[in-house]
């Protein structure tokens, strides 16, 4: 059990940690929430078990479930630094999103946290009142870009000196190194390998024939990491990253076009990614012709 239950939940749901064994499950509430904003669902598995992954993320102390009168999975929390609440849409007007948010709270303090905070997608309006009703404000914008490829993309030369290859077995830990060196300046931590390749090489959905690497010496200096969603119409770029003293020199754009003809080539007739204003990278998409198709907002909040 989790070290204590939300409060002020209605008669007959029943709150318990999460285990592995709930994955699937969570996955389904995850989708529906989706299905019921976008009118498709758009998480994976993959990324709701690296959720659960966390490094430092105790299950039995840093996860809620919510189940319903009939046993159905209602609404989950979890919190470390970060933190997600969902709430299924068949089960909201409850106050169970409330409550949820209130234990996240709790056990935040209780395990030292000075701030906690979510992302929550800017249509959701609901969504954005409690979190600002509860004392959130917005931190950071994301953008979810994509790119239609009606036509095979055509792909600019190198600079001199640079060349382009797919990912291939045993640029895992290269890749790895050059994508937290690149985001060292905008994330709050680094992530260990085990806690990188969950959210990508090691990813069911992880697309090496579409990730493009670019190489200056014989060394690693950019690389775009690419899903290939079952099902997906589009491709999704995981990743782009370019090393600090190679940047400005069209590597990114480079890659990025590589990877969208690979799609192309595959079949898919359009490819997505997301970026934040941290980045500052919102413009480099839209010159290879992307386009902003929705936005979220990362909310924080000062835990006194």
């Amino acid at each position: 059990m989790s070290d204590h239950s939300p409060q002020g939940l209605p008669a007959g749901y029943r709150t318990r940690a999460a285990t592995a064994a709930d994955l699937p499950a969570i996955h389904r509430l995850v989708a529906d929430c989706e299905r019921a904003l976008y009118g498709a669902a758009e998480t994976d598995l993959d990324t709701v078990a690296a959720d659960l992954a966390r490094p430092g993320l105790v299950p039995e102390l840093d996860t809620v479930l919510v189940h319903g009168p009939s046993g159905e999975l209602a609404g989950r929390a979890w919190v470390n630094r970060r933190s997600e609440v969902d709430v299924h849409p068949a089960h909201r007007g409850l106050g169970i999103g409330r409550s949820l948010l209130a234990w996240v709270d709790e056990r935040a303090r209780r395990a030292g946290t000075a701030w906690v905070a979510q992302t929550v997608p800017d249509g959701d309006l609901a969504a954005v009142a409690l979190l600002q009703a509860d004392g959130y404000r917005p931190m950071v914008t994301a953008w979810l870009l994509g790119i239609e490829l009606p036509t095979e993309p055509v792909v600019p030369e190198p600079a001199p000196g640079i060349t382009v290859r797919s990912f291939r077995p045993g640029d895992e830990h290269p890749a790895h190194l050059l994508t937290e060196d690149a985001f060292d300046e905008w994330q709050s931590r680094r992530k260990s390998y085990q806690e990188w390749a969950l959210l990508a090489v090691e990813r069911s959905s992880f697309a090496p024939e579409m990730s493009s690497l670019a190489f200056a010496d014989g060394e690693l200096v950019g690389a775009v990491l690419a899903l290939d969603v079952p099902g997906a119409d589009e491709g999704y770029v995981e990743r782009v990253a370019v090393r600090a003293d190679q940047r400005n020199r069209g590597i990114a754009r480079l890659l990025l076009q590589h990877t969208f003809r690979g799609f192309h080539r595959q079949g898919r007739r359009g490819c997505t990614l997301w970026t934040h204003s941290d980045t500052g990278a919102l413009t480099l998409y839209q010159r290879v012709g992307m386009t902003v198709r929705r936005s979220s907002t990362v909310h924080s909040k000062a835990l006194g």
